[in-house]
């Protein structure tokens, strides 16, 4: 385990990372769930503010965009051997399989975790069809 550490630390020893992914896009992991009268979508967002995020709708697509700005400038001095936190501007498109109502949608911000919930249209809601029991005459 020692020599498994050591080599990894040599391995990026002499690496001159850019600290700043600026000017880079980078994409928020989303989860979409329909259900019966709405389509609920969450997106990880970690270190965003709500006023950061932009949503539209047009039809049945919904996009989601804005950008993450990186901390501070003391994140920056010094070398940097790993980066996987993401900033810049991303944009995702979701198209959704049915319209929504577009005038009911709702979006809230908890956690870093941006949760919208947009209602199905009367038109793409399903229909019930009762089954009516009739006696069979012959």
């Amino acid at each position: 385990q020692d020599a498994f550490s050591d080599l990894f630390n040599r391995f990026f020893e002499n690496w001159d990372l850019i600290p700043s992914m600026e000017g880079r896009t980078w994409w928020p992991l989303l989860d979409v769930n329909e259900r019966e009268n709405e389509f609920v979508i969450r997106a990880e967002l970690p270190g965003m503010k709500s006023e950061d995020i932009q949503l539209t709708v047009q039809g049945n697509v919904l996009t989601i965009s804005g950008e993450k700005l990186e901390k501070a400038e003391e994140e920056r001095k010094g070398k940097y051997y790993h980066v996987e936190r993401r900033y810049g501007s991303f944009r995702r498109d979701v198209t959704l399989p049915s319209s929504v109502d577009a005038d009911k949608i709702e979006a809230g911000m908890e956690n870093g975790v941006l949760t919208v919930t947009l209602p199905k249209t009367e038109q793409a809601k399903p229909k019930k069809i009762a089954v009516q029991e009739h006696a069979l005459t012959k």
